[in-house]
């Protein structure tokens, strides 16, 4: 999928800081702008936050120049919806794109609907807390290439388009209650299989495929079974394993961060040290 506001905005002065295409197709940029007038329009949906920035943000409606922008107010840009924006002080904010297939998804997995379309309402400027939260807890506090992290990016994903179907649409359902945990045998055969691939840049997706359960379903159930996310569970086995790694093999650090899922010796050092205390040099040395 060709996302086009990646291509309409560095037409203007916007600058483009970082992007990343996750694994179920959907597209995160981060971008930074100043003294500029943008229209767009695009094929695709957009979720838009602030991050720094923007209280000088206009948006043209019909009855003049709309302000209201500012660090984690979040904007709403449907398919097809056009805007023109006048922005008058520097601001960085950050996109997410996705399309009508991934909100079909949403609904089949979740509320095992099949809408034949799902209209979302166009938001301009609005203080949600639970978006903000995602956006800064799950996709802004680790490097986007870090495969590491793809995770609990992919999870984030999947909890803002459910949040949006439910908060932001013309759809009025109610989220499905998930009790209970995964059975015995189908966690002790996940646990084997993530220990087995902890080299590769796991997603929700593929976690949620070894239960044969959607992405919103598995995640709830782990949770209740592990009590804390999929995400979180994966990083403390790289973390333990890497740990006996150092402890029982002479193994150079390179080869131990790579073979267990880690983009670098430096990124795994900072998340060693962060977890145990002692980066991976010191407890070596000991």
């Amino acid at each position: 999928m060709k996302y086009q506001i990646l291509d309409q905005l560095q037409q203007y002065k916007a600058q483009l800081l970082d992007s990343v295409e996750l694994g179920s197709g959907m597209q995160l940029a981060m971008w930074q702008n100043n003294q500029d007038r943008v229209s767009v329009c695009s094929n695709h949906h957009t979720l838009s936050m602030y991050i720094q920035g923007g209280y000088q943000s206009y948006q043209k409606t019909e009855h003049g120049w709309h302000n209201g922008g500012g660090p984690d107010r979040m904007c709403l840009m449907p398919q097809d919806f056009e805007s023109t924006w006048d922005l008058r002080d520097p601001l960085t904010f950050v996109h997410l794109y996705y399309t009508e297939q991934h909100l079909r998804r949403i609904a089949e997995q979740v509320w095992d609907r099949e809408p034949s379309q799902i209209v979302l309402n166009p938001q301009i400027f609005v203080a949600d807390p639970q978006i903000s939260t995602l956006y800064r807890h799950f996709l802004l506090n680790g490097a986007w290439q870090n495969r590491e992290n793809h995770l609990q990016m992919s999870t984030a994903t999947t909890l803002l388009l459910n949040h949006l179907i439910k908060n932001y649409s013309h759809t009025q359902w109610t989220t499905p209650e998930v009790k209970g945990g995964l059975s015995p045998y189908v966690l002790k055969q996940l646990l084997e299989w993530i220990d087995q691939h902890l080299h590769l840049s796991l997603t929700l997706s593929d976690l949620a495929q070894q239960t044969a359960l959607s992405e919103y379903h598995f995640a709830h159930m782990f949770k209740q079974s592990m009590k804390m996310p999929p995400h979180q569970y994966v990083m403390q086995r790289r973390l333990e394993l890497a740990h006996q790694a150092l402890e029982l093999t002479h193994e150079n650090l390179t080869d131990i961060s790579t073979q267990y899922g880690f983009s670098s010796s430096s990124h795994f050092s900072h998340r060693f040290k962060k977890h145990f205390g002692y980066s991976p040099s010191q407890m070596r040395k000991k």
